[in-house]
């Protein structure tokens, strides 16, 4: 069943996660490899262009509209904001390396592009820095899946429970970033009003 399913849309979500965000599914993708349901090469293929198509299209959305996309959410515009600083003080450095900052992922591409980071230069250090992130952390998650084998002894009958783990994992990252995000947004809220 589960064979089936990733046969079918394993590297389309793959893609998409990538696409979008990208860690977790990532990590799932290179044990799921490391189990034989999908092949490593193809997840660090299918996890760069993913990774490189989505920040891409943040990049130019940033050139075209950064302003108004980081002021639609007060906790972009505060990571916008240190992200501009960071990008003005060093910026070939994060163009290549944003992706192994959590929470960064969808922003700074954003601001990059804001910053008026020159988009040829984008173009070569973006795809640069999404072909080490695939391989670095795609073949992490496989040799995870040879480190709990090598721990565990057979990892087919854990396989569900590393899976559900790895699911729960992301999931819990996912609910921890919206609570912070919501802490921040009431944040900004009260000294807006107190300024008032």
């Amino acid at each position: 069943m589960l064979q089936h399913f990733l046969q079918e849309f394993g590297y389309l979500a793959l893609f998409l996660g990538t696409f979008f965000e990208g860690e977790t599914v990532l990590v799932l993708a290179g044990f799921l490899a490391f189990r034989g349901y999908m092949d490593i090469k193809m997840v660090m293929l299918v996890a760069f262009l993913g990774s490189y198509a989505g920040d891409q299209l943040w990049y130019f959305l940033g050139r075209r509209h950064g302003r108004k996309l980081l002021a639609r959410k007060p906790r972009w515009q505060t990571m916008g904001d240190r992200a501009l600083d960071h990008i003005r003080r060093h910026p070939d450095l994060w163009v290549l390396g944003f992706r192994f900052v959590y929470g960064l992922r969808t922003v700074m591409p954003v601001a990059i592009g804001l910053s008026g980071y020159p988009p040829r230069r984008y173009l070569l250090l973006n795809g640069l820095g999404a072909l080490i992130w695939s391989a670095a952390l795609g073949l992490a998650a496989y040799h995870f899946g040879a480190l709990l084998e090598g721990i565990l002894g057979n990892v087919k009958k854990y396989e569900l429970w590393v899976l559900g783990g790895l699911i729960l994992l992301g999931v819990l990252l996912w609910v921890s970033r919206r609570f912070k995000a919501a802490r921040v947004a009431r944040k900004e809220q009260e000294k807006a009003q107190k300024a008032e």
